[in-house]
Parts: structure tokens; C-alpha cells; sequence
């Protein structure tokens, strides 16, 4: 391996050696992440043993997806240990909308040009990521891209597996009138809408303090909702992401059912008031682009409610009581 080199395609601005570095770099982060059943780094694949005793009928459940605009953010900041949070955080929190615990994660990140401490900077916010999630980090790749990205930008994305008994998928269908929604409290603006954050705030503004408060990483819910699932009957789970309310809780809601909520009873950030007043944004506009203080919502029987909102305290979290199931058929913020 490290007799491998080519001073051709360096002149071209591809350093591979960097890259071995870079894997060299980030050995001590993966090897945070290893979960019974995960394989080592390196091969061509990343290899997983799935243990499904006590398991009728195991499904695997995956989702991918990247950090977006918010990457811009962290090249003003010149931080890169956070957004690797991001990436984990956006495909484990879908999956386990579906009661699914994750196994194991995979990252792509492609740059300009690869500096190996930078990219294990990224790399190491993966790590924590899956940690937190209890997702093994099995592989990854690193394209340097001369020419495609600019020398000191990159793009970040992820892929998560995880796995549910099929009789533990959750079924929106149970959901009826009077059904209550209890809602998980975000860290902040999470990895949704940072191209409207970016053209309000401004490149200078977010170089500073607030760009730093705005980087604050999507928080992780795989540890308390799937607590929550081994003691109350969850019949839905929506991860409040781009397109807000308006766009995500309807995805966890059965045709025809709808929800109230009382804007009152909504914990709203000071950040939100901050980009909706200095942006000139409708109320409308936030509240289908951005997660207005709610990264999750969990919706269950009403008798079972107020233990479900103890349930997810005990494990951390400020959960509360933000709406009700109704038949109207519309998310109805009033």
C-alpha cells in the first residue's frame, strides 16, 4: 500500500497518498464506533454480521441522505468535527421512524483536495454520530476531485441500515381522533433550510458567533425513542426535516387524518424569531421550511401519553404535549 503512488496524477492534482494518510488518521474514530457484528476497515465492502434471535421476521430498514447548504457554514467556521453529526443524525433519525434500530453506517465525502487532517475531522463527527446512535461505522470513501470542488470545499452524505421484527413496524394506520402528539425538542435549525438561512443572514454575519450557534449539530433521538418503544405502543413517528411541519408530519399520519396544534404550545427558539424577523419571512414560510423548535414528533393512545412524555424525560429529553390527532385531513397550526 504505501509503495503506491503516481506522480502523474498528482500533477494533476490528486494526491492518493494523502488519502492513505487520511485512512491512517482515521482508524482511532471507526474503531469508537465497532458493534458486535461489525467487520474492519479496508476491504472493498464493509461487512456486518446481523444477529436476529428473538427475531420472527427481521426486516432491514436503510436511508441515506447528505448534510446540504449547511456544509457552507462550516467552511466559514473553518469546523469540521460537527457536521459529521449532521450526516448520521439525518439517516438515523428516519429510520427509526420506522421502530428501526440502527446497525451500521456509511459515509461518502468528496473534496477539492484532500487534506488528511481535515478529513479526519470530518470523519471523527461521523464517529460520534454513530456512537451516539449505536450504528457501527463499517466504510466510506473519500474522492478527491480536483477541478469539480473547489480546493478547500467538500460534500458530505451517508447511508444507514437498520433492522425491526416486521411485527414492530410501525403502523400510521392505527392512528384515530384524539390520538396525542408529543414532540422532541430540536438542538436548533438541525441540516434543513441553510440556503434560506445563508440568504438572510449573510456570509459576513455567519463567519462570526452566529454561524457558530447556527452549526450546532442535528441531535441524535435512536437511544430514547427506541426506550420509548419497548414500554408504550408508538403508532407513529415523524423526523421533522426540510419542509417542516407542513411536509413531514403528514408522512406519518394515514390518509385522511390531520392534526391541531396550538401555536402557543409550541417551544419555539429564539434563533426562529431571529431568521423570520430579519428575513421578513411569513409564519407560514418557517413552518414549512423549518423545524421551529421540534426535531421529532411521537404519536401514541392518549392514555398512554403522559407516560410517554416521562418516559422520554428520564432518557433526556424535554418532551411535551403538542397536538392531537384530528380528522380534518391538514396540519392546523392556530
Amino acid at each position: 500500500m504505501h509503495n503506491s503512488r503516481s506522480d502523474s496524477y498528482a500533477a494533476a492534482g490528486v494526491d492518493i497518498t494523502a488519502g492513505y494518510r487520511a485512512v491512517e488518521l482515521i482508524k482511532g474514530h471507526i474503531a469508537r464506533t465497532m458493534t458486535e457484528g461489525a467487520g474492519g476497515i479496508g476491504g472493498f465492502g464493509g461487512l456486518f454480521e446481523l444477529d436476529v434471535k428473538g427475531m420472527e421476521h427481521p426486516v432491514l430498514v436503510s436511508g441515506t441522505d447528505g448534510v446540504g447548504t449547511k456544509l457552507k457554514l462550516a467552511f466559514l467556521q473553518d469546523r469540521h468535527d460537527t457536521v459529521g453529526i449532521d450526516c448520521v443524525a439525518m439517516c438515523v433519525n428516519d429510520i427509526i421512524c420506522c421502530g428501526a434500530k440502527p446497525l451500521f453506517f456509511l459515509d461518502y465525502i468528496a473534496c477539492g483536495k484532500n487534506v488528511p487532517e481535515k478529513i479526519a475531522s470530518i470523519v471523527s463527527g461521523v464517529a460520534e454520530g454513530c456512537v451516539q446512535s449505536g450504528a457501527a461505522l463499517i466504510g466510506g470513501e473519500t474522492a478527491e476531485m480536483p477541478g469539480f470542488y473547489p480546493s478547500d470545499e467538500y460534500d458530505l452524505a451517508g447511508f444507514a441500515v437498520g433492522v425491526v421484527d416486521k411485527s414492530r413496524i410501525l403502523d400510521k394506520t392505527a392512528l384515530k381522533k384524539g390520538d396525542v402528539m408529543i414532540a422532541l425538542p430540536s438542538s436548533g435549525v438541525h441540516s434543513n433550510g441553510f440556503s434560506l438561512v445563508r440568504k438572510v443572514f449573510g456570509e459576513e454575519r455567519l463567519r462570526g458567533e452566529l454561524g457558530a450557534r447556527l452549526l450546532t449539530p442535528t441531535k441524535i433521538y435512536v437511544r430514547p425513542v427506541l426506550s420509548l418503544l419497548e414500554k408504550i405502543k408508538v403508532k407513529s413517528i415523524a423526523h421533522i426535516t426540510g419542509g417542516g411541519f407542513y411536509e413531514n408530519i403528514p408522512r406519518a399520519l394515514p390518509d385522511g387524518a390531520g392534526v391541531k396544534i396550538a401555536k402557543a404550545d409550541i417551544r419555539i427558539p429564539e434563533i426562529f424569531d431571529i431568521i423570520a424577523s430579519e428575513g421578513g419571512i411569513p409564519e407560514r414560510d418557517m413552518f414549512n421550511t423549518f423545524n421551529m423548535g421540534v426535531g421529532m414528533c411521537v404519536t401514541c393512545a392518549p392514555g398512554d401519553a403522559d407516560e410517554a412524555v416521562r418516559i422520554l424525560c428520564d432518557a433526556g429529553e424535554s418532551a411535551y404535549i403538542l397536538g392531537e390527532i384530528s380528522g380534518s385531513g391538514e396540519v392546523e397550526i392556530c
